[in-house]
Order: C-alpha cells, then structure tokens, then sequence
C-alpha cells in the first residue's frame, strides 16, 4: 500500500484520554513506516494559538488553526493526528469539509468518571461554580454524530482503545495491515515518559 497521509482528529471531553491515545496510535503508525506529526491542544495554545481565549470564537479559530496544519501536513504525505476538546460540532465539520482524508476519534468517558481521574480538580473546581468556561460543566460540548470511530475510556484499556482505532485505519485502507501488531513495554515507557514530559501524569 502506498502510504499518503491523512488526519485523525481526536476529540473529546477534558481528561478522556486523548493524547494517551493520540501518542500510542503514533508510535504504532511510526513503526510501521509512516511519518506521524502529533498536534496536541494544549501546546498549540501555548504556540499557534497564545493570546486565544475560551469564548466559542477564539474556540473556533483555535480548531481552524490545528485544521489547516493538519490538512497542510496530510498533503505532504504526514499523518497528521489532532487531540484537541474541540467542543463545537459546526467547526469540527467544517475541519472534516476543508480536509482530505479526515478520520474522526470519539474519545467518550462519563463526567464522574472523568472528575475520579482529575488530579488538578478542574472539575470539582468547575462543578462548584470555580472555574467558569470549563467544557462540559458550564460550557457545552457537541458530541460526534458519526464519527468513524468511538472509544470508552472508563471501560476499554488505552491499548484496547488504540487497536481500535488502528483497526478502522485498516478497514479504511488508510494504514496497511501489520503482521505484529502490539505494544512492546518499551513502547509504553516511552509514551509514558513523553506524557510526564508534558504533564499529563
């Protein structure tokens, strides 16, 4: 199969694991040839995006943005994978329409569950009416209508979670079949270590 690139956007609430996911699917497509370029929501807010606030307009031109990176790498044969909330339906379409191959990841997890995880207690922050504008409390979040894959990270392992997905790329024709397809612990230190890189555990 020859291999061009595409996007694989991830969303989802706050906490659901996307970037956990984002960076396992990475290692995978790497080791089976593939030029992989994570944009992570966070750190684009803090480079392509510093100055953006949380209203639904700075929301929208922030996702525009990861948009137009991501159709900019797929087009030079990088698959280019979004985690990023992107709480807006509308915008995520609009990403989907001004993009080539686009694959849409549900990142689905409860509010509870999502609150039990939550070692900076944003939510129970948000919950009590601390923290305003935060997605899913007092800030909505549109959930996907038909996204080419759904994953539930209160119930399936982020491996679990990551075969999936990979298994759809397959069924796409997007990412060829691999023979061996699995996490070596090595591949787990290493997205391990990259994630407290950046804080995430």
């Amino acid at each position: 199969m020859e291999r061009k690139g595409f996007t694989l956007w991830f969303t989802g609430l706050s906490g659901a694991g996307k970037t956990t996911l984002a960076r396992l699917v990475e290692t995978e497509l790497r080791n089976r040839g593939h030029k992989v370029e994570v944009l992570d929501g966070d750190i684009i807010r803090t480079n392509l995006s510093k100055g953006l606030g949380f209203s639904k307009e700075d929301r929208d031109t922030n996702i525009r943005r990861i948009g137009f990176v991501c159709d900019l790498l797929a087009r030079n044969d990088v698959v280019a994978i979004a985690a990023a909330i992107s709480p807006y339906r509308d915008v995520r379409d609009e990403v989907r329409q001004q993009t080539g191959a686009f694959v849409e990841v549900f990142v689905k997890c409860p509010i509870d569950v999502l609150s039990e995880r939550d070692v900076k207690g944003l939510y129970k922050k948000a919950i009590a009416g601390e923290l305003k504008h935060f997605t899913g409390i007092d800030d909505p979040y549109e959930e996907p209508l038909a996204p080419e894959v759904v994953v539930k990270t209160d119930t399936e392992s982020p491996e679990q979670s990551a075969t999936r997905i990979l298994a759809r790329l397959e069924e796409l024709s997007l990412v060829a079949p691999s023979e061996s397809f699995g996490y070596s612990d090595e591949d787990e230190e290493e997205v391990r270590r990259r994630l407290e890189a950046l804080g995430y555990v």
